[in-house]
């Protein structure tokens, strides 16, 4: 069988541009959506990707919460609150594997921030364990899933991989068949045999490496292994992997066309004076603005990483959407931290004189052990033939031929001693100082060198990188190596590069400012310490609101983050990572052919300061859930702080009126009529508070929602479920309190204008 990542695409056994996959919307893009049947249609994709691959387990969904907005892979996952995150989980792992692959949900349990993850001990109560960040997993396994991720951490003082938790509540009570599958090295000891986990990842070197002496000797016992066994036959037997068993073949889907209708459905309109949607045919020049403009992030980094094979920037989705229009383009702020590829236009393999880079390995000696041809100067071996481990070097030559005359930073990013040549002479000789423990972000985000070297206009140049390989340690030892070589921003005139772009914006009729993260502030490995948006952006977007009014800011980022100019701009759209079809997406968004379909999965803060859950770093290697129940939008409900924008908020481009509530058996029964002049869609939210309850509550939970879609004028009925188990509590089992709840119905945890009684 093979494992792939990840949760929005599926890599493949190799890590390689030569074989590109479908680049989805992210998972807080997907959350955004609030929409079950597109997360069942988004797991069928990810299924249709994984066999085209040859996968027969994807690693996802992520169902990790959202405690803090500054979780590293906050991206990856799908919401701050255990209802919305369990409703789409169920929804994803029944398309994965009604189309014969499986799904494995992540990372079982607790695993909700990055800092010192290998090692960090969280302390949960029990009741929010249960009610918060088990539930989303309990779902999953009521949906079928056929595996589970075991995380890195610890939970109360036993990492997740020995835990009891493997066994109670997932086994006994959830009645779970499937394999538990190690995060990759979280196996530490034989402990982890008898306490349920089944299959150590990334293969025989691990602490299962002793198991027959193991069992030979006593220390573990058979039956243990035997149950492992059965249940990896049995994963293997539901993939279609296991002698004459025949796999589910996947219904075909177009994923370009999947991606980009994901990435409308999830892309948050968070303001609009009225701007949006724009009047294409009277437009008759936008400024296109912003460094993520031309180089959009498409998905965070780390593990879920995919190699598209192409990406529709805004800029390219705008163009070809504005045909008529004159669309100018200026980067007004660097974003950029780092090295980044080599154009691929731009390189040649001096082998084959076709664009691209010859890679070879080399032993102690020089001698070569393995050459292959690549497409990129970014590039991660992780699987494959290369002989990663065992080789002394690497060597990449290349011919670049530059664009442009001047100066660049020509450098690499990477973990190991790096030596750069052009035209034989040496420019750059470095050993770059990883921060930090974490393997994962040395391999996936590692540190830039870089050397100002001159270059001239269609004047190509020999460029030959050596890199010393360390592989008596870390990720090497594994068959693991990441490198990149290419050039850095040269931010020499930040304040030259605002003035144009402002004067590009007073020349035009419309402003499309597109602003985001990069590669180093949101990445698996490692936390934020700050939501800022990074370099000028602010002061960029402040500059360009003076000189055009009409300017549409475009946030291309996967996780919440300040917008101080928010109220000053004439529209915001929360665009996430949105896919390798993202540019069309926005575009669509803009000129009216869609209407943005998102929602908030997480609340947004104006400051860090008001966040009121915001810890990820350990205290002498423990993480305390001092918060209890009150994550997210029940923490700012509780501090009575005001948010920039709340949770579930969302406009689009009609108007509704909510025209009753009420309920039948065990569902909330809500219509509600489009008010506007064009078909749309709405999110029904069901929210339940007990303000006189014996037991502690959240102010408001999230019980609840559903999707709707009206054309002009026309009336529509939600039904939305409420069984009582979404009003009960945990204490040492499942109760539910009875007497009176009040639900509240509408588009946003604060904007509810209907509420019924429910009485238990």
């Amino acid at each position: 069988m093979t494992l792939s990542d990840g949760p929005a695409g599926v890599r493949g056994p190799r890590w390689d541009e030569r074989d590109p996959s479908l680049n989805l919307p992210s998972g807080s893009a997907l959350a955004a959506s609030w929409d079950p049947d597109l997360a069942y249609r988004y797991g069928a994709a990810a299924a249709s990707e994984a066999r085209r691959k040859g996968v027969d387990v994807v690693l996802g969904p992520t169902i990790n919460l959202h405690r803090s907005p500054l979780g590293g892979r906050h991206f990856e996952c799908f919401s701050e609150d255990p209802e919305l995150t369990a409703q789409l989980a169920e929804s994803y792992v029944r398309g994965l594997q009604d189309n014969g692959v499986a799904a494995c949900p992540k990372h079982y349990v607790a695993n909700d921030s990055e800092t010192d993850r290998f090692t960090v001990d969280v302390r949960v109560d029990e009741r929010p364990l249960r009610e918060l960040y088990l539930a989303p997993f309990e779902r999953a396994v009521e949906a079928g899933a056929w595996s589970v991720m075991s995380a890195y951490n610890s939970v109360d003082g036993v990492t997740m991989t020995e835990n009891d938790l493997l066994e109670t509540p997932l086994n006994s009570e959830w009645g779970f068949d499937g394999a538990v599958v190690s995060d990759w090295t979280a196996v530490r000891s034989l402990g982890a045999v008898p306490a349920a986990n089944d299959l150590a990842m990334p293969g025989p070197v691990s602490a299962f490496g002793g198991l027959v002496e193991a069992v030979r000797d006593g220390r573990v016992q058979e039956a243990d292994v035997d149950r492992k066994v059965l249940r990896i036959l049995l994963l293997a037997e539901r993939v279609g992997a296991l002698g004459g068993a025949n796999g589910v073949t996947p219904a075909p889907v177009d994923g370009p066309a999947f991606a980009r209708e994901a990435a409308v459905a999830g892309a948050v309109l968070l303001r609009n004076d009225g701007i949006l949607p724009l009047d294409g045919p009277r437009i008759g020049s936008v400024a296109v603005i912003g460094h993520n403009a031309l180089h959009a992030r498409t998905q965070g980094g780390g593990s879920a990483t995919v190699v598209p094979d192409h990406v529709v920037s805004p800029l390219d989705g705008i163009r070809a959407a504005l045909p008529h229009a004159d669309v100018t383009y200026e980067i007004g702020a660097v974003v950029q931290e780092g090295v980044a590829e080599l154009p691929p236009a731009q390189i040649t393999n001096p082998d084959t004189d076709e664009p691209g880079v010859r890679a070879r390995f080399l032993d102690a000696d020089g001698g070569e052990m393995f050459t292959e041809n690549r497409l990129s100067t970014a590039l991660t071996w992780f699987g494959g033939d290369a002989p990663v481990a065992t080789a002394a070097a690497l060597e990449l030559l290349t011919r670049y031929t530059p664009e442009t005359s001047g100066e660049v930073l020509l450098g690499f990013a990477g973990s190991c001693r790096g030596r750069i040549e052009v035209d034989g002479r040496v420019v750059l000789d470095e050993t770059p100082v990883v921060t930090g423990t974490d393997l994962g972000a040395a391999f996936l985000n590692p540190p830039s060198s870089t050397a100002r070297i001159a270059v001239e206009a269609g004047h190509p140049v020999e460029i030959r990188a050596t890199f010393t390989l360390r592989n008596d340690e870390g990720l090497g030892s594994l068959g693991a190596f990441s490198v990149t070589l290419g050039t850095a921003p040269d931010d020499v005139d930040p304040d030259g590069l605002v003035t144009r772009a402002a004067e590009a914006a007073a020349a035009a009729d419309v402003a499309v400012v597109v602003v985001g993260t990069n590669s180093t502030v949101e990445s698996e490995g490692y936390d934020r310490t700050n939501l800022d948006l990074p370099g000028r952006q602010d002061d960029l977007v402040r500059a360009v609101v003076a000189a055009n009014p009409r300017t549409v800011v475009v946030v291309n980022a996967g996780s919440p983050v300040v917008l101080p100019w928010a109220g000053e701009a004439a529209a915001v759209l929360q665009g996430y990572f949105g896919g390798q079809e993202f540019g069309s997406a926005v575009a669509d968004i803009l000129t009216g052919a869609a209407e943005p379909g998102g929602r908030l999965p997480t609340t947004w803060p104006a400051s860090l300061a008001d966040v009121p859950v915001a810890d990820v770093v350990p205290t002498d290697g423990v993480l305390r859930y001092a918060e209890g129940l009150h994550v997210g939008y029940r923490a700012w409900l509780r501090a009575g702080t005001r948010p920039a924008f709340p949770f579930g908020h969302g406009l689009g481009y009609t108007t509704w009126s909510w025209d009753g509530a009420r309920r039948d058996g065990d569902d909330v029964v809500v219509t509600l009529t489009n008010t506007g002049g064009r078909a749309g869609k709405q999110v029904v939210q069901v929210y339940a508070e007990r303000s006189d309850s014996a037991v502690e509550r959240p102010a408001r939970w999230l019980v609840g929602s559903a999707v709707v879609r009206a054309v002009a004028g026309e009336s529509v009925t939600a039904r939305v479920p409420v069984p009582a188990r979404r009003l009960a509590h945990y204490d040492g089992g499942w109760h539910v309190e009875p007497g009176s709840y009040t639900l509240q119905v509408g588009a946003s945890a604060t904007n509810l204008p209907l509420d019924l009684d429910w009485e238990i």
